[in-house]
């Protein structure tokens, strides 16, 4: 062998090396429902609503039986997903609006998962709902890592799916309010992932649908009257179908990209159902606003078919506030300095394994003060601002029917300052007059 060439061979042996050695940024998809409840998928139970891409995809990825999200509301849930702060901790901790249109901002300054993710060289997409910054403020989403954006900003607006607008980064989309806008939300997350894929760069899309949250508006050519059910409900479950064919055909679309092996998809809902009257198959104590586990537990999905077995269940506890972790071990990124996250990865649970056990805190401030936290088995709520912590056991008594604390004081009264470390006060959010935000 030639001089010359044992010198090139010891020139591109690092680069080898790292090309060999070097693992792959997976692709990661976050399609988030918006009020579904733990049991309206086929998978979950559901005997009224058919959802075989979705149970396609939990039979090719796994299935958590304990993950919950941010909290039982839509814009405090949203912020724990892409900051990593519980609500104790958290900037929005309820719903409030900016009028003529959008919601409480997020503060310049704050770090998101798409900060995080571009810092790793991602490319970086929100589409559906935003409902953390009014337009113009510091909390819209070019200011929080995303690339792209389309959809609603404002999230009361998002109530309507024939609107007479939507947003294309900070440019209004006039629309002729004849337009079914989960249509247009659906083309639109196509496109980027096409556009996306098709650089050889990581990505990372946040698919916010508004599907099935009310009004319930039944998308136009997707009739459905199931007898025995209300005209409500028949809506609702035409809305929950018609998310199941995005899921499909965004999960199609990464498989004829050829990218779907190292796409992590996840599927979850923002929080709980909205009302008994809408869930048909609904078993947990609970719905929207409440800390009960029909309010925040979600049924959440992950498949990767490079990380997650397929055909699996995990019944490890863990809350939207694990996101952001989860993504930077994904992407090979540490937090900035000054930056923290009351959350932990579960790439260890996407493969299978447990996640260490801890305390998982909730609050809101929706007309009253209430709080819960779970830790292991057992959780507590506290479902106003002077009410008694109520006691259960969620391995013995999943759906929260009967209150223990009168017989295990020392129990509430540990959990009870499990809530007071986890409780931040917040001069944005503060407990007055009985509890009420203010």
């Amino acid at each position: 062998m030639t001089l010359r060439a044992l010198f090139l061979i010891a020139l591109l042996a690092p680069s080898i090396v790292l090309a060999v050695d070097a693992p792959s940024k997976p692709n990661i998809v976050f399609i988030l429902a918006d009020d579904l409840g733990y049991n309206d998928l086929g998978v979950t139970g559901s005997k009224a609503i058919r959802t075989p891409h979705i149970d396609k995809l939990a039979a090719e990825g796994v299935r958590f039986t304990a993950a919950y999200c941010g909290t039982s509301v839509c814009a405090p849930s949203r912020c724990v997903l892409l900051t990593g702060l519980h609500t104790g901790h958290a900037h929005i901790r309820a719903n409030r609006e900016i009028k003529p249109e959008g919601q409480e901002p997020l503060p310049a300054g704050t770090v998101t998962v798409a900060h995080l993710l571009k810092s790793a060289g991602y490319q970086t997409a929100c589409t559906g709902k935003w409902g953390l910054g009014f337009p113009g403020s510091s909390g819209t989403p070019d200011k929080m890592g995303f690339d792209f954006f389309f959809g609603y900003n404002c999230q009361r607006r998002a109530h309507e799916y024939f609107p007479d607008h939507l947003w294309r980064n900070d440019q209004k989309v006039v629309l002729d309010g004849k337009t079914y806008s989960h249509d247009l939300i659906e083309k639109e997350s196509l496109d980027w992932i096409r556009q996306a894929a098709g650089t050889g760069k990581p990505f990372f899309l946040y698919l916010a649908a508004t599907l099935p949250h009310g009004k319930f508006q039944p998308p136009p050519g997707h009739p459905f009257a199931r007898p025995g059910l209300t005209p409500k409900m028949n809506a609702y479950v035409s809305m929950v179908r018609r998310l199941d064919e995005t899921v499909g055909r965004v999960t199609n679309l990464l498989k004829e990209l050829k990218v779907d092996q190292n796409t992590l998809v996840i599927f979850a809902s923002d929080n709980g159902s909205a009302g008994a009257d809408l869930a048909p198959d609904q078993k947990l104590r609970g719905v929207k606003r409440s800390m009960y586990e029909g309010g925040l537990r979600t049924s959440a999905i992950a498949r990767c078919p490079a990380k997650v077995k397929p055909g699996t269940t995990n019944d490890a506890p863990w809350a939207f506030w694990d996101f952001l972790p989860t993504c930077a071990e994904l992407a090979g990124v540490k937090l900035p300095a000054g930056v923290k996250t009351d959350g932990v990865s579960i790439v260890p649970a996407l493969a299978g394994g447990s996640l260490p056990e801890r305390d998982l805190y909730w609050e809101l401030y929706e007309g009253k003060f209430v709080q819960a936290l779970r830790r292991g088995d057992w959780k507590v709520v506290r479902p106003g601002p002077k009410a008694a912590l109520q006691l259960f056991n969620l391995k013995d008594d999943p759906n929260e029917a009967t209150d223990l604390a009168a017989g295990k004081p020392e129990l509430v009264e540990d959990l009870e300052e499990g809530m007071k470390r986890a409780h931040v006060p917040s001069a944005l959010w503060p407990v007055k007059d009985g509890g009420k935000a203010q």
